[in-house]
């Protein structure tokens, strides 16, 4: 599923490849400082947590912070902060979401879940210790200087994390296993349950520029058409993936009878709706120059990566 941009499809994945890993040593690096283990009882909880959330997964919300504060000259130090932020809460997401009690998964980025390296009460903790920790780093001083700024980006995570973002996308997956889902349905619960959290990170490099709500439009748009791109080339790979390159089970909506835009478009349309996506994405941010050529990278790279 190849997405040319301007010609230069090999060296928009390089700019990616390059970005990301230097977002992800940042990530790690924070981690590893706010994540220091204690010589006291809640040892095993903060190294559960550091095996969530140290050397681990795409980075592609950090990396989105970065990429959209990039656009407004944005501090990459502020924007490192506001992304570990936003990758705690995914992280702690994915714990919940691997739990027995929701979808029963022994394997997160090629590594043992949580509740299976640990135990079931830990892995409870250690995702409730990181959601509340990304908000704590995020009314940090050090996150940014102005109290408006952080307000907003604590109240606009919050809102991609609860009921009308992630939380309620992840209870519309869950209802998905006795329900026949259409497609307006499916893409909502998409839209929630992953669309939110990378809305949420675009939005932020520009509340960190204190861009006005308006002038925010172009990239609101960018991240709802990436969001849908990213989960389609998901639900494709679950069905043609490779699980040791996913670091995950795969075939798994498949075998609890979910629907999904495989299920519902077939394999070879729901491929073309991905890149209709990934163009249009790319269109919304016309209005921007050079300073836009890493988020039209990464609208490429959502639909390429093979994990």
């Amino acid at each position: 599923m190849t997405v040319r941009i301007d010609g230069e499809t090999a060296s928009a994945a390089m700019r990616v490849r390059a970005a990301q890993a230097d977002v992800a040593a940042g990530v790690d690096e924070l981690f590893e400082r706010w994540l220091a283990v204690p010589a006291d009882p809640r040892a095993r909880l903060y190294e559960a947590m550091r095996h969530a959330a140290i050397a681990g997964g795409k980075r592609l919300r950090p990396l989105l912070v970065r990429a959209a504060g990039d656009l407004f000259h944005v501090d990459r130090a502020l924007s490192l902060r506001v992304g570990a932020a936003v990758e705690a809460m995914h992280v702690y997401s994915l714990i919940h979401d691997d739990l027995p009690c929701m979808d029963d998964d022994d394997l997160r980025r090629g590594k043992p879940t949580v509740h299976r390296a640990f135990d079931e009460a830990t892995a409870v903790l250690a995702g409730d210790s990181l959601h509340a920790l990304a908000f704590e780093w995020l009314v940090d001083p050090a996150t940014h200087s102005d109290p408006f700024v952080r307000s907003e980006l604590v109240r606009e995570l919050a809102r991609a994390a609860g009921p009308a973002g992630m939380a309620g996308g992840q209870m519309m997956d869950l209802a998905a296993e006795t329900a026949d889902f259409d497609l307006p349905t499916v893409t909502r619960l998409q839209q929630l349950k992953t669309g939110a959290l990378i809305a949420f990170s675009v939005e932020a490099g520009a509340i960190l520029a204190r861009i006005p709500p308006d002038g925010r439009i172009p990239l609101r748009g960018y991240a709802r058409d990436i969001g849908l791109a990213f989960q389609i080339a998901d639900d494709i790979m679950d069905v043609e993936g490779d699980e040791a390159l996913a670091g995950k089970a795969l075939h798994k909506d498949e075998a609890a009878g979910k629907a999904t835009f495989v299920t519902l478009m077939g394999i070879e349309r729901a491929r073309e709706q991905a890149g209709l996506l990934v163009e249009q994405a790319i269109a919304h941010l016309s209005g921007y120059g050079d300073e836009a050529a890493l988020l039209r990278a990464i609208a490429a790279y959502v639909v390429e990566r093979d994990h």
